[in-house]
């Protein structure tokens, strides 16, 4: 089972690639954008076939793809080159990949979710003997989490997984009582050692609540909802990892790249208890990297197209200011830097992702 795992995550990783590429190609084709070549796969020619005037091509590698448009990074002269283009048009092509991906996570939860009886967010069932906040002003049995320090709690064990990275005298909550809001700020919550139930000699370290289930039945409005607040969840799952990251909450080990993402897929399908399962839990955690995707390259940063977007905006203030643009030669080096930047990047994150193979 292992070999089929690892190619159906390599050609997983692709097609969310290629999708990300045809959502630049259909944009580009919307908004009279010249298109000369849109490819599937990568490196030696398989299958073409010539357009009107794009090249349709199928490569030998299935490592994504790429749509390339006429004029991307200098003016070639042609009126439906993209540089020529309005901002606002650059903008709906540059966004469309991202949009696509995020589109293929969300429909992706959707029909996974199509069979589903109920949806499960967190809700207090009850407090360890020595929580000593119960009551009105404080926690009740049945409220429901709505936020933690900021962080939406959309779905099951969002609760636990904000908690568990909460450090400090006081915690910022929104719980759901009956269906209100109740805002509970700088509330006196610490982490500190608790009985694990209230018969148990046993402790452990946290806040003395404890969560189970709320149920919400299915029908199509919820299912509808609960696809799209997942989908919002993955999002979150991306900011809430990058501000982990950058405020020492995470460390740089736990980064994963392509490598470590194979060998993820791989580990979540041969712990399923069946193939039917095992295709479940690879199709949920393609929606995940579908939605990293999206949000990833929509990161402000020279060579993604977030970074091209950032451009695009400097280039409508320069516009303002200084009546002309920055110049394409700038904007390329920068790009250029930024693309190598990124290949180094990944190099680190390919080769630590390899190590832990051995570890």
């Amino acid at each position: 089972m292992k070999p089929v795992l690892i190619l159906a995550a390599v050609l997983m990783f692709g097609v969310l690639i290629a999708v990300h590429e045809l959502g630049h190609f259909i944009a580009a084709k919307l908004c009279g954008v010249k298109v000369n070549e849109y490819s599937i796969g990568m490196g030696p020619l398989v299958w073409h076939k010539q357009g009107k005037e794009t090249l349709y091509s199928l490569r030998a590698l299935p490592i994504g793809g790429y749509c390339a448009m006429e004029g991307e990074d200098e003016d070639t002269g042609d009126s439906r080159s993209f540089v020529r283009q309005p901002l606002w048009k650059k903008f709906i092509i540059l966004v469309a990949g991202s949009g696509m991906n995020f589109l293929t996570g969300f429909i992706i939860i959707f029909c996974l979710y199509i069979g589903a009886s109920a949806y499960l967010t967190d809700e207090i069932v009850g407090f360890a003997p020595e929580f000593t906040l119960e009551g009105e002003d404080g926690l009740m049995v049945g409220d429901v989490f709505y936020k933690i320090d900021g962080w939406r709690t959309y779905l099951r064990g969002d609760a636990a997984l904000f908690l568990s990275y909460h450090r400090g005298e006081t915690i910022d909550l929104t719980v759901l009582r009956d269906g209100e809001k109740v805002e509970l700020n700088n509330f006196p919550m610490t982490r500190r050692e608790y009985s694990s139930a209230a018969d148990s000699d046993e402790k452990y370290m946290g806040f003395g609540i404890y969560t189970g289930d709320h149920i919400e039945p299915a029908n199509f409005i919820s299912h509808l909802r609960f696809s799209w607040l997942n989908a919002l969840d993955f999002v979150q799952l991306v900011r809430f990892s990058l501000v982990q990251l950058f405020t020492g909450g995470a460390s740089m080990k736990e980064l994963s790249g392509p490598v470590g993402i194979v060998t993820t897929i791989t580990q979540v399908g041969e712990q399923s208890e069946s193939a039917s399962d095992a295709a479940v839990n690879v199709l949920y955690f393609a929606a995940l990297i579908a939605i990293n995707l999206s949000v990833m390259n929509l990161l402000p940063f020279p060579a993604l197209d977030g970074g091209r977007i950032l451009f695009l905006i400097l280039d409508a203030f320069a516009l303002l200011l200084f009546k002309r643009p920055v110049p394409e030669k700038y904007q390329a080096a920068v790009n250029a830097a930024g693309m190598a930047v990124l290949l180094l990047f990944m190099l680190f994150v390919t080769v630590q992702d390899v190590l832990k193979l051995f570890q």
